[in-house]
C-alpha cells in the first residue's frame, strides 16, 4: 500500500492549488481527479464562459460602432466562436497538465497523479476505482476538493440539447432564435449578457424577484437591468415558474405572475441557471460520518472537517463559487494541517467580477448589507460620464461606489465598481480594507491620467472635503451621503 502525507481528491482550483502548496512543504502528494484536471475552472465555467464573454464584449463594440458609422452589420457563425473558446480551453489545458506531467518525472518519490473515482474506506485509507481495478492507498491527511455541478430542478426535463444548464450551452449548433433563463443571478445575467451583445438571439429571463441581482445595492441592479433591456432583453419579473417542457422540439413555459394571472411562452431553447450543488455521491463522505450541511456541502472549521485529518476547499464547502476562493481556501488547508499557518481565513476583502454589460466588480460590503448589519457609514458615489478616460472611450454608462466607516479615519468598507475596467480598478481598494487602514493614502496617490481610476481617487477626495468637481453643482451624477445605524440617509454638508 502507497503511503502519502496528503491526498487531494478533486483536480479542480481548490485540489491543484492545494497540491502544489504541499509540494512546496517538501510533503508527498496524490493528485486524484476522476475526469479532467481544471475542473469548473477550466471546463464549462470561469475560462469558457469568460472566453464567451469577452468575444461577445468585442462584438458588442464593433456593433455599436457599426450601427453608428454605417449600415451594415456582422456576420458572425456560433462555430466559429465555439472554435475560439475551445482554442482557450486546450491552452490552458495543456499547460496545466503538461506541468503535471513535468512534476510527477522530476518529483517522481513524492508526487503522484491518478485518473480515477476516490472513495474513502476509513479517514487515512482511499480506495481509488479505475475501470474496474481498484487500489487502495494510505494518507496522513485528506484534502477533499470534489467541486460541484449546475443544480438541476427535478420537474423540468433538462437534455442539455434543448434545457441546458451552463454545461449545456456549447451543444448548441448555431445562435437560436429565442431563449429563456431560469434564474436573475450571476451566472443567468451573464449569459443574458452574452447572447443579448451578440444581438442574434431574443432573450427572457424569469425572476420571482421585483429586480436582478438581488444581493446587489439597487443602483447595481437596475443599472445591469436597463443595459439588458435596451438591448432587447425582457424581463419576466416577480414570476413564478409554473412549468417548462418541451413540445416540438421547442419550449413551452407557464409563468405565474403577483397577480395570479398565468402566461405561455414558447422559445427554441432554455438555460437553467439556478446556482450549483456540491459533488460527493461516490465520495464515502456520508459513510465515514462527515458532517453535511443542509445545503450537502461539508460543513467544515476553517476548512478542517469533523474528522479532524480529513479537510475540505472550493464548492464543496460553500456557496462562493469562485476560483479565487477555491484556491486561497485549497492552499490554506495544507498550510493548515501541516502547522505552516495559525491564521484563519478571511473573506471581508473577497473581489469579486460579474461579467455583465457594463462589467461589475465589488469587494467587501454593499450598502445593502451595511444597513442591514446597522454600521454606521459615508458612501460616495461618482458617475463614469464625469471621468475623462470613460468619455475619450464613448462608454460613459457606470460608477464607482465606495462606502467607508462614518468616523474621522474612514476605514474603507466596500467599493462597487460598474463599467469599463472594473475588474482592474478594485485591488487597492481590496489592500486598504484587507489592513483595515482608511482612505487618505489612496486619495493622496497620484493616478495616471487618463485613466478610469481617477474616479475612486475623486470619490476619495469627497470624502475628505477635497474633490474637484463639487457634490454641490454635479448632484446627479455626484453623491455623498451618510447613513445612520437606524439605516437612515442624511446628506453630507461640505
Amino acid at each position: 500500500m502507497k503511503k502519502y502525507d496528503l491526498c487531494v481528491i478533486g483536480g479542480g482550483p481548490a485540489g491543484y492549488a492545494a497540491a502544489m502548496r504541499a509540494l512546496d512543504l517538501k510533503k508527498s502528494v496524490c493528485l486524484v481527479e476522476k475526469n479532467r484536471v481544471g475542473g469548473a475552472g477550466l471546463y464549462n465555467g470561469a475560462l469558457s464562459s469568460k472566453t464567451f464573454w469577452e468575444i461577445s464584449m468585442e462584438i458588442a463594440s464593433v456593433r455599436k460602432r457599426l450601427h453608428k458609422y454605417s449600415e451594415g452589420d456582422l456576420k458572425i457563425d456560433f462555430k466559429d466562436i465555439l472554435n475560439d473558446v475551445h482554442d482557450a480551453i486546450f491552452l490552458r489545458k495543456i499547460q496545466l497538465e503538461t506541468h503535471l506531467l513535468l512534476l510527477q518525472r522530476k518529483r517522481k518519490d513524492v508526487f503522484d497523479t491518478v485518473k480515477a473515482q476516490a472513495y474513502l474506506k476509513t479517514n487515512h485509507e482511499v480506495i481509488l476505482q479505475k475501470g474496474g481495478d481498484e487500489e487502495i492507498i494510505y494518507a496522513e491527511n485528506i484534502l477533499i476538493a470534489t467541486g460541484s455541478r449546475p443544480r438541476k430542478i427535478p420537474n423540468i426535463p433538462i437534455d442539455e440539447k434543448v434545457i441546458v444548464t451552463s454545461d449545456g450551452i456549447e451543444s448548441f449548433t448555431d445562435f437560436p432564435e429565442s431563449m429563456v433563463i431560469l434564474g436573475a443571478g450571476v451566472i443567468g445575467c451573464e449569459w443574458a449578457t452574452i447572447f443579448s451583445n451578440i444581438g442574434r438571439t431574443h432573450v427572457n429571463i424569469i425572476d420571482k424577484a421585483d429586480r436582478i441581482l438581488p444581493f446587489e445595492d439597487e443602483d447595481v441592479s437596475f443599472t445591469i437591468q436597463s443595459h439588458l433591456e435596451d438591448h432587447g432583453v425582457t424581463i419576466h419579473r416577480n414570476s413564478k415558474l409554473e412549468r417548462m417542457e418541451i413540445k416540438n422540439g421547442k419550449v413551452e413555459y407557464e409563468l405565474i405572475d403577483n397577480d395570479g394571472n398565468k402566461n405561455i411562452f414558447t422559445v427554441e431553447k432554455a438555460l437553467v441557471a439556478v446556482g450549483r450543488e456540491p459533488n460527493i455521491e461516490g465520495t464515502g463522505l456520508k459513510e465515514l460520518g462527515i458532517k453535511l450541511k443542509p445545503s450537502g456541502t461539508i460543513e467544515d472549521n476553517d476548512t478542517q472537517t469533523s474528522i479532524p485529518n480529513i479537510y475540505a476547499a472550493g464548492d464543496i464547502t460553500s456557496d462562493i463559487a469562485l476560483v479565487s476562493i477555491a484556491e486561497m481556501e485549497g492552499r490554506h488547508a495544507v498550510e493548515k494541517m501541516f502547522g505552516a499557518t495559525d491564521k484563519i481565513l478571511a473573506y471581508k476583502n473577497i473581489s469579486t467580477i460579474m461579467f455583465l454589460n457594463p462589467e461589475t466588480a465589488g469587494v467587501g460590503m454593499n450598502e445593502q448589507e451595511a444597513r442591514k448589519k446597522g454600521i454606521c457609514f459615508k458612501v460616495v458615489s461618482m458617475d463614469y460620464s464625469l471621468i475623462p478616460r470613460a468619455v475619450a472611450m464613448r462608454s460613459t454608462k457606470g460608477f464607482f461606489k465606495i462606502l467607508v466607516s462614518n468616523d474621522d479615519e474612514m476605514r474603507i468598507l466596500g467599493m462597487r465598481a460598474v463599467g469599463e475596467h472594473a475588474s482592474t480598478a478594485i485591488q487597492a481598494v481590496a489592500l486598504l480594507i484587507q489592513m483595515d487602514k482608511g482612505i487618505e493614502d489612496l486619495a493622496e496617490l497620484i493616478h495616471p491620467h487618463p485613466s478610469i481610476i481617477e474616479g475612486i481617487q475623486e470619490c476619495l477626495r469627497m470624502l475628505t472635503g477635497k474633490s474637484i468637481l463639487k457634490p454641490e453643482i454635479f448632484k446627479d451624477t455626484l453623491k455623498c451621503k451618510g447613513c445612520t445605524e437606524k439605516g437612515e440617509y442624511y446628506d453630507i454638508d461640505f
